[in-house]
């Protein structure tokens, strides 16, 4: 199965990326790890994108678009992946069909974790970083047995400005905009389909398992579980 994921941040796709990869016996390709591996590996792509980066700057769309070219051009891609980060815009999933269709192959499913704006910024912004460690504790989630302390090694916990309500709101805001026409441009194309993400990372894997099942076993339908997003259909 070739699939991508999508959904705001604080969605937990990171986590049910992984959860499903392992399901369905596909590589998870992430932007960031695409990006890891080339600037440590010391590639020709890895060491520009590292130029811009070390300015501070974006790495550019077509550096982007060439490393997960070459990704999915590796031989454990051959019959599946699931892409999470990629595309983040019409333009790159443009892109993508481009790549796929010089292959041979195409999409068969975008999976949209939804979530509602509230639910996210309760999620992150509960954050708390260990000064010391690095460790990430939730106040409501997984809270440690002493306010403001570490449990692992009695380090200092703080709220990353990325953490902060009003970061938070302001990341949404940019990925409502540019993510908003990605979902409607495969919601358009019968591609979409959408599962609830609220609730336990266990509950929201059964989810998004079920609603893949009957593409696994050849049915073309789009899942029209409870709980799937009407925009699918």
């Amino acid at each position: 199965m070739r699939l991508v994921l999508v959904g705001p941040p604080g969605a937990g796709k990171g986590t049910q990326a992984q959860f499903i990869a392992e399901h369905l016996s596909v590589p998870k390709i992430s932007t960031g790890d695409i990006f890891r591996a080339n600037v440590g590996q010391g590639t020709e792509l890895g060491l520009l994108a590292k130029s811009y980066m070390d300015r501070g700057d974006l790495v550019p769309d077509d550096v982007t678009i060439d490393m997960v070219r070459n990704r999915l051009a590796e031989g454990d891609a051959a019959e599946g992946f699931l892409l999470d980060g990629f595309p983040r815009t019409v333009p790159q999933a443009q892109v993508l069909d481009d790549m796929l269709a010089e292959a041979g192959v195409k999409l068969d499913v975008v999976l949209e974790l939804v979530v509602e704006n509230d639910e996210v910024i309760r999620r992150l912004s509960g954050r708390r970083t260990c000064r010391t460690c690095n460790h990430i504790w939730h106040v409501e989630f997984d809270p440690p047995a002493e306010e403001g302390v570490c449990d692992l090694d009695g380090g200092e916990l703080y709220q990353r400005d990325d953490d902060k309500p009003e970061t938070i709101a302001n990341r949404l805001e940019v990925y409502d905009k540019d993510t908003a026409p990605l979902v409607n441009y495969y919601a358009e194309r019968g591609l979409l389909v959408g599962i609830d993400a609220t609730g336990p990372v266990d509950d929201v894997t059964v989810r998004a398992i079920d609603a893949l099942r009957p593409l696994q076993h050849g049915d073309d339908k789009r899942a029209d579980d409870d709980g799937a997003d009407k925009r699918s259909d």
